[in-house]
């Protein structure tokens, strides 16, 4: 939402106002605990009550989201959480849900909330802190361990008002400390212009005067899938894989016959999806191709070095990598279309490049999912589209056009979702 004529005025003299508890934010904690989000680069949803089961299910088959951010508890938490346990958590991280953890506490003291923070700012460092320690003992409960991240969400307020952003400051850095000391991180989720403008600003104008959150997740609904920020975030603190953007609100989404309420994220949280460090299949060849053509006996060069590797590699042939499509590759060619219940030609087509590049395990990947079996989706890809997809090992935005675009031609619901039956049209296009 806009920034008030009277919150611009107030910014512009934060630096000669700000007030903090003196102490400097202790150091992060670890990344990486046990029901955290991890490290993610993609798509989330959020919202108030942890669905059923058989929506989860449904919703991690067809929708494009990887990460979910749950309420887990707090004074002004609205509904009832008949669903959330341990066993639920637990079950949506065997199934490879990211869970962002939300706690609802006191908001700031010149909102219109039934449970509020008080406005002398030492106390509403120690009612940051109380929120913490209760945030830590749900979290423990529910199998969401040390090196989590906690988001404290921290609902739309004025931050003109000197009294009240200052406390609201002062009861973040107590949740950040104690969440620390606990071996937590902190995050903070609000609007954009409320507490993530104010946090923004205080760290910029009088740093070390507030503990800084470590994540920030900030509400902004201009519809873009990404976590840029305007000018109401300046500094870089949360440039490096610290950042939630809740871009779309309130709408309504059916995957699988399953219809949820929702909230719509954009999440580059802890290392971010980052592409794997890859070896070879082979040594000295490079399979990752723009192009997969067809070949025959008698052609030679990069393409057949590449076949040849991938007919070793998947255990086709024992025959030493010449570069020289001859008898020898032409017979490792049909065991391999024989196996792979493909017409035995003796030729690589665009089907058999497709086979047996797609050869292997067959994970359900999504947008934000990384390593060697998406090297293995992107390369067979390539060759079943007859066109380049970038192979990086990062299930990105442009990659799962590229399965769409497979999944239309294929005749399947266009998802972008791998699943087993994207797996099974790759081997048997």
């Amino acid at each position: 939402m806009p920034f008030s004529d009277r919150a611009r005025r107030t910014l512009t003299v934060l630096a000669l106002l700000a007030t903090g508890v003196g102490l400097a934010a202790p150091a992060q904690a670890a990344s990486g605990g046990k029901g955290d989000p991890g490290s993610l680069t993609g798509y989330a949803f959020d919202t108030h009550t942890a669905p059923a089961q058989e929506v989860m299910d449904a919703w991690r088959l067809e929708s494009p989201y990887a990460g979910i951010g749950i309420y887990i508890g707090g004074s002004n938490r609205l509904m009832d959480q008949p669903e959330l346990d341990a066993d639920w958590v637990s079950t949506q991280q065997r199934q490879g849900w990211h869970l962002l953890p939300l706690w609802v506490g006191p908001q700031a003291s010149c909102s219109g909330y039934a449970d509020v923070m008080s406005a002398d700012l030492a106390t509403a460092q120690q009612q940051g802190r109380a929120q913490a320690a209760a945030a830590v003992d749900t979290a423990r409960g529910l199998g969401i361990g040390r090196g989590s991240t906690l988001y404290y969400d921290l609902e739309d307020y004025d931050i003109a008002p000197d009294d009240c952003r200052q406390a609201a400051l002062s009861f973040v850095s107590g949740w950040t400390k104690a969440l620390h000391s606990s071996g937590y991180r902190s995050g903070v989720y609000s609007n954009i212009a409320a507490a993530i403008t104010s946090l923004d600003y205080a760290d910029r104008v009088s740093p070390g005067s507030y503990a800084m959150p470590d994540d920030i997740w900030f509400a902004w609904g201009n519809g873009r899938s990404d976590v840029r920020t305007d000018d109401r975030v300046q500094g870089n603190r949360w440039d490096d894989h610290d950042r939630a953007h809740q871009y779309a609100l309130d709408i309504s989404q059916t995957y699988g016959g399953q219809t949820l309420t929702i909230d719509a994220n954009w999440v580059d949280v802890g290392r971010g999806s980052v592409a794997p460090r890859s070896r070879p299949l082979c040594r000295g060849v490079d399979v990752d191709l723009r192009r997969y053509p067809t070949l025959r006996a008698g052609r030679s060069g990069e393409a057949v070095r590449a076949a040849q590797c991938l007919l070793r590699h998947t255990h086709h042939t024992k025959a030493p990598i010449t570069g020289r499509y001859d008898a020898r590759t032409t017979a490792a060619v049909r065991k391999a279309q024989r196996k792979l219940d493909l017409p035995e030609t003796g030729r690589i087509t665009r089907a058999t490049w497709t086979a047996l590049l797609a050869q292997g395990s067959r994970p359900l990947l999504k947008v934000g999912d990384t390593g060697a079996p998406v090297l293995r989706l992107q390369r067979a890809l390539t060759a079943a589209l007859g066109r380049a997809t970038p192979i990086d090992g990062v299930v990105t935005k442009r990659t799962a056009k590229a399965v769409k675009a497979f999944q239309v031609k294929q005749g399947l619901a266009p998802t972008g979702v791998v699943t087993d039956d994207v797996w099974a049209a790759l081997r048997n296009i």
